[in-house]
């Protein structure tokens, strides 16, 4: 079985907290605060193993919480940073962060040894040191350490085929594949034989390339039906498709009897290529556009009139650039013929992606910058709600950082809060929302007294 898909529950680890210490040595008054700093949260990163094929190992786990980062101590010694948790996933593995801080995030692993950071460590708290000031020599406080970041990932394996097979299902894709590489696919004479991917290497003169043959689908599979869509997330990566069509269509899951078919090709063959076609198309427009070659297979059990007569047919459905060819996979009659067209079509492909390339047009290969450019992100804003009854609460991003960083049950770290969020404008934003001396202002679960023309406000102390 392909296990290839995955969704996971991922824990960045949280920043250790900083110390609240004072120096304390024989005939040194006054020491003055050494509290050290917490360490950094472990992140939780991805690594592309190429000795993996799927995402079997994810399959009887779905948490994965990262180590937290070690507090400080006196001395002014920093606690240690987190172990970072490292999980291993195929090539060609698409990671979606699903909600929680993951929400929107997406990443694409395909190269061997390729690391990507899903979810990042909190940052450490700092220790009482770190705020000793002219005006606040003897601090009693210090800073909390932050939660990393964490929620639900969806995994998707994408196999990195260059090649896909589609079609119907036993129109003779596991057939072919056998003949063309040397998988070994399961072959039967009814219908849904293959029931998940499978992938072959074609070789010619020191060439390769890999073929997927995905399971056959029917009408509805881009919404599910038969197998499922699941399967269509496999020819995503391809850059040529092969389009298989069964000559004898109304011997679908029955064995031949021995005498071949004559006469003109019943309608299904025609209905039977809308469908794939159109199924494509509707679970992704990018696979309507992609290059593909049309394949009619089982020529072993049909006349040179019915063979004839389903290439013209399918000529003029599928148009007359497309290149169309007639083998048999029980015979070999034409595989050879065919492995050449699939490497002259990948050539032409490759040859005009490096015009395209030298001519600056888009390759479709994502070039990564050679240096990464950091823009200031601008002074931090402080957001205010209307509680109603006078009362007024400070939030956003900013403002609700600094409530987690702090214990605001501490007197002294709520004075040093309410003088930062003086400076970053509070008052102004305040009054802007119909703000007047005497109202409560709320951070929290705690009222912060804001008043202004003083340092270190006289602290009421209540919550709510």
């Amino acid at each position: 079985m392909l296990y290839d898909k995955a969704r996971i529950y991922v824990q960045a680890g949280a920043g250790g907290a900083g110390a609240v210490s004072f120096r304390r040595e024989a005939h040194v008054p006054r020491g003055g605060p050494d509290g050290g700093d917490g360490g950094r949260g472990g992140d939780v990163l991805l690594l592309c193993a190429a000795s993996l094929r799927d995402l079997r190992a994810l399959s009887g786990r779905t948490r994965f919480v990262a180590a937290a980062g070690g507090g400080g101590a006196g001395g002014g010694r920093h606690g240690a940073d987190g172990a970072a948790l490292v999980i291993r996933v195929p090539p060609g593995t698409l990671v979606r962060g699903a909600d929680g801080d993951l929400e929107g995030r997406e990443l694409d692993l395909v190269r061997e040894g390729q690391r990507a950071l899903l979810a990042r460590g909190g940052a450490g708290g700092r220790g009482n040191r770190r705020f000793a000031a002219a005006t606040r020599q003897a601090p009693r406080f210090a800073e909390r350490g932050l939660a990393g970041e964490r929620g639900w990932a969806t995994l998707q394996l994408q196999l990195l085929a260059d090649i896909g097979l589609v079609g119907l299902p036993n129109a003779g894709k596991s057939s072919l594949l056998a003949r063309l590489t040397d998988a070994r696919p399961k072959v039967g004479s009814y219908p849904f034989t293959t029931r998940e991917p499978n992938l072959g290497v074609i070789e010619r003169d020191h060439r390769q390339l890999v073929i997927a043959d995905i399971p056959g689908l029917i009408e509805g599979a881009s919404q599910g039906a038969g197998l499922g869509d699941q399967f269509l997330a496999h020819i995503e990566r391809t850059r040529l498709l092969v389009h298989v069509l069964d000559l004898a269509p109304e011997l679908f899951g029955a064995a031949p009897q021995g005498a071949t078919l004559a006469g003109d090709p019943p309608p299904a063959l025609a209905e039977n290529f809308e469908t794939i076609e159109r199924e494509l198309a509707a679970y992704d427009p990018r696979l309507s556009t992609l290059p593909r070659i049309v394949v009619l297979s089982k020529s072993d059990l049909v006349g040179a009139g019915r063979v004839a007569a389903a290439k013209r047919q399918l000529q003029q459905l599928a148009g007359g650039e497309v290149p169309l060819l007639v083998v048999s996979s029980a015979t070999g009659a034409h595989i050879e013929e065919l492995a050449q067209a699939l490497f002259a079509a990948y050539e032409r492909l490759e040859r005009e992606g490096h015009e395209q390339s030298a001519d600056g047009a888009q390759s479709d290969g994502a070039e990564l910058p050679e240096h990464a450019l950091l823009r200031p992100e601008g002074a931090p804003e402080v957001l205010v709600r209307t509680l109603g009854g006078r009362r007024f609460a400070l939030c956003g991003p900013f403002a609700e950082r600094l409530a987690e960083r702090f214990d605001l049950s501490s007197p002294e770290a709520r004075s040093y809060v309410e003088g930062r969020l003086k400076r970053l404008g509070a008052l102004a934003a305040l009054r802007a929302h119909g703000y007047q001396a005497g109202d409560q202002i709320w951070l929290g679960e705690f009222e912060l007294s804001l008043a202004e023309g003083r340092r270190g406000s006289a602290l009421r102390g209540s919550s709510r």
